[in-house]
């Protein structure tokens, strides 16, 4: 582990530029193998403006990772941060310890927040908009929210008191699991469900992203599922039943347009329907 973890202090730019691409380009793969859904669309046409809000996240990031790489530095000269405030512990507990928290802040508390906070809704839209979801999916997120989620993952580093290395480990399998849930891949049932009683599964993430609720306002975390299960966000769903989406902006054709995308966060705020409880599996 202090190998690994002597490695993430000093990860070159183009190690984390490879792992982004090589994870999009292997479950890009996976999914014309192993399909969820036959979508009856164009693939490359459909991947353009995710792949252009992959680029706005990345130089959004790029651009303001000396923040956090001093941030991750304070707190480790000042011990500062739950897990080092804590009694001496193996450096394997310290790092997951540290990758759990930051995955709770960086991540769930973080999309918590977008769903029931109406202007972050509004930004978040974008991602929520896409309809048929897919690996590329996973970074569609509109330039604000790209700073929310940096903001969020800097307070994250601060409370929990991460060095720069976990953050970039918690970075890294945070790339990959995005890119796995979303990802149009059809895993046994059984395997996905167990994977979902620790990390988040492709199935138990896809559910979030079914067009109305209380689905769409479920299952919120990116890499463990303890937290949804911890705070009770969690839902099931068939996966045969999920239809993508938001119900209230269903114009699939704007939603597939970088201007339209742009312009999302600033239109008249619409709350998704809310499904009978007696249609709730």
């Amino acid at each position: 582990m202090e190998s690994i973890v002597t490695y993430f202090e000093t990860i070159p730019t183009l190690h984390r530029g490879l792992l982004l691409a090589g994870g999009i380009t292997f479950f890009w793969m996976l999914e014309g193998a192993f399909p969820l859904f036959k979508f009856n669309y164009k693939k490359w046409q459909h991947a353009w403006p995710n792949f252009f809000f992959t680029l706005t996240t990345i130089l959004i990031n790029f651009g303001l990772a000396f923040i956090l790489l001093l941030s991750a530095d304070w707190v480790k000269e000042n011990n500062f941060g739950i897990i080092n405030w804590l009694p001496d512990m193996s450096i394997w507990l310290y790092v997951v310890l540290g990758v759990l928290l930051l995955d709770f802040f960086g991540a769930y508390l973080a999309h918590y927040v977008e769903h029931k906070v109406k202007p972050l809704w509004m930004i978040h839209l974008v991602h929520h908009t896409d309809h048929k979801v897919d690996t590329t999916t996973g970074n569609r997120h509109h330039p604000i929210e790209s700073v929310i989620r940096f903001m969020f993952t800097l307070l994250g580093v601060f409370i929990v008191g991460t060095p720069i290395a976990i953050v970039f480990i918690y970075q890294s399998l945070s790339v990959i699991f995005t890119q796995l849930t979303h990802a149009n891949i059809k895993l046994p049932k059984k395997v996905d469900k167990i994977i979902s009683y620790v990390f988040i599964s492709p199935d138990m993430h896809k559910i979030h992203h079914h067009y109305v609720l209380p689905y769409t306002d479920s299952n919120y975390g990116n890499i463990f599922s303890i937290w949804d299960r911890l705070f009770g966000t969690y839902m099931s769903l068939d996966r045969e039943k999920l239809v993508y989406g938001v119900d209230v902006f269903p114009d699939e054709i704007k939603n597939g347009k970088i201007g339209e995308l742009l312009k999302q966060p600033f239109q008249n705020y619409q709350k998704p329907t809310i499904i009978p409880e007696k249609e709730i599996s």
